[in-house]
């Protein structure tokens, strides 16, 4: 009975009605090819639902900027949350500008920007602050924006959006904001106790969840690779006088990772049984172990591996759990990772409804299978 139970995918293509609740179209499973292509269809039609913010033929006076960096082509939430709330601060005559470092595959006009500008050659695989300092002030000097708008995420986009107050001092910087409208903004001062205000900076850094991604409308999405290659002339002059020199990255095996800092995590749950089959998997996947809170306290594995809220909490690209149920604190632990894959044989798992991919069977046989899999794909034999 349990492998008939069908779940429906509360992720997959849908439209708006006018009261703008969801609509579902059931019986697409999105397997096959004409599944692909349904799910496709339906996508362009919950799109073309929503309204252009700004006709193709609007004349703009001024812009606004919206910069950040992708991780393998696409912006995490806090970076679209950035772009929104330029969209949702623009009026009628103002376009929103999107400066991207890295590669980018989302839509543009999906994120609200009416002109995107994207530098493949930088972004999170490379260091070079002086060079992204340069093609961002080109930009803002060939613009002029009223306002820039850059996620306060504490990484790159954190230290190119100081570096950027830094260099223009006369600009005014807000950092930290957690409050904005179209006429000021609010942050957190004294350890969180006061909530201070003032008028809207020119350069905003935005903490997460200050504004909702989620946009009701459709930027243009255009796509600017003169200015593109204009700001890559300012970044190249700029790279070739720096100071700092990247010597490349260094690949390091997941097992010396630390868990909160793995990309690809493979973890174990109460319904794995043959540790050592599992232990080849995650070497043959080059992915890192974790384990539920029940797996280590049986002795399975070290308490360094446990992931939970009284464990460790992570926040991988991908996340393949096996025979693990889904506590409320192991959920608490994976709520970062982007992707999860659940193995498990109960349907009705917590994991299995957090899961953005779900198998329903046996964690044994399951694992043994990928390891076939992955021998025959790498070619590699893994002993066992």
């Amino acid at each position: 009975m349990q492998n008939s139970i069908r779940r429906v995918n509360p992720r997959r293509p849908f439209t708006l009605n006018a009261d703008g609740l969801k609509r579902i179209v059931l019986g697409q499973t999105g397997g096959d090819a004409e599944g692909s292509m349904a799910a496709a269809v339906h996508t362009q039609v919950h799109q073309l639902s929503k309204p252009l913010r700004l006709a193709a033929d609007t004349v703009t006076t001024r812009c606004l900027l919206a910069v950040a960096h992708s991780d393998r082509g696409a912006l995490d939430e806090h970076a679209r949350q950035a772009v929104a709330a330029a969209a949702l601060l623009a009026d009628g005559a103002t376009e929103v500008v999107l400066l991207v470092f890295g590669e980018l595959h989302d839509d543009a006009a999906t994120l609200g920007a009416d002109r995107c500008i994207v530098l493949p050659q930088y972004g999170g695989h490379l260091f070079a602050p002086e060079a992204e300092l340069a093609a961002l002030r080109a930009l803002i000097e060939e613009l002029q924006p009223a306002h820039v708008f850059i996620p306060d995420n504490g990484v790159a986009a954190s230290d190119l959006g100081r570096r950027l107050g830094a260099a223009e001092a006369d600009s005014g910087i807000a950092t930290h904001v957690v409050e904005i409208s179209g006429t000021g903004l609010a942050a957190y001062r004294q350890q969180g106790s006061l909530l201070a205000r003032r008028s809207l900076a020119r350069i905003v850094l935005l903490e997460v969840d200050t504004v909702d991604a989620r946009l009701p409308f459709l930027g243009r999405g255009q796509t600017a690779e003169s200015l593109a290659a204009a700001l890559a002339a300012a970044a190249g002059k700029a790279a070739s006088s720096s100071a700092f020199l990247d010597l490349g990255s260094k690949t390091m095996a997941a097992s010396q990772m630390e868990l909160d800092e793995a990309d690809f995590i493979v973890s174990a749950g109460n319904g794995v049984d043959d540790v050592v089959l599992f232990n080849s998997l995650a070497n043959a996947l080059d992915a890192a172990v974790g384990a539920s809170r029940v797996a280590v306290d049986d002795g399975k594995f070290k308490r360094d591996k446990q992931i939970g809220a009284t464990g460790k909490t992570v926040s991988a690209s991908a996340y393949l759990a096996f025979g693990i149920s889904g506590a409320v604190q192991h959920l608490q632990g994976i709520k970062d990772c982007r992707h999860v894959i659940a193995v498990n044989l109960d349907a009705s798992a917590p994991m299995i409804k957090r899961a953005d991919l779900s198998i329903i069977g046996d964690a044994q046989e399951l694992m043994t299978a990928l390891l076939d899999q992955v021998r025959q794909a790498r070619s590699v034999e893994v002993g066992l």
